[in-house]
């Protein structure tokens, strides 16, 4: 999200419940809302970003939340211009999957177990990133929309079946999979 006016995020922080601003550490002003959940990383040049939000559906009401917040500061422009740059998923593909033997068979992967426990892989058409745990737990971002990463994840759930990246259970593990839990 962009504004044209430059912003105090000291006079900001000081007066408005809910934000934290520390410039040695951050070069930006956290304001956080609860309705709908929310963090805005708020920036002296008036550039913006969202994080925090569950769907994309609520953009708007969580923008015209913030900027009635900052009107109280003296912030005059009526309505800013927002953009979807990219969008951070997570989910469970619900089968543990073999990251030793994903590494071999998919293209564009990064694993060092050493360094971080999940599997990066760029995949290449749609360009999305993932990053896939042993456990099934996925993270997709580098995409601006949700058909993309919907198309991105099937293509993903394809390439596990088609190369048979996931355990095989034995009945034991199965039956302590389903009554331990």
């Amino acid at each position: 999200m962009e504004i044209s006016e430059r912003l105090d995020l000291t006079i900001i922080a000081r007066r408005a419940p809910d934000t934290e601003y520390n410039p040695d550490k951050f070069p930006g002003l956290i304001m956080r809302l609860e309705n709908p959940k929310a963090s805005f990383l708020i920036f002296s040049t008036g550039s913006m970003v969202i994080t925090r939000l569950k769907n994309v559906y609520v953009i708007e009401k969580a923008v015209k939340n913030v900027i009635r917040r900052l009107k109280k500061f003296g912030f005059k422009q009526p309505k800013p211009e927002t953009k979807i740059q990219n969008l951070v998923v997570s989910g469970d593909l619900r089968t543990p999957i073999d990251l030793n033997k994903a590494v071999i068979f998919m293209e564009y992967t990064m694993y060092e177990p050493e360094v971080f426990l999940g599997l990066i892989y760029h995949m290449q058409d749609p360009k999305a990133v993932f990053l896939i745990f042993s456990t099934g737990k996925i993270v997709c971002t580098g995409v601006k929309n949700e058909e993309r990463v919907k198309e991105a994840i099937i293509k993903l759930s394809k390439v596990i079946r088609e190369h048979k990246l996931t355990f095989e259970l034995s009945m034991e593990e199965e039956y302590e999979e389903i009554y331990f839990m």
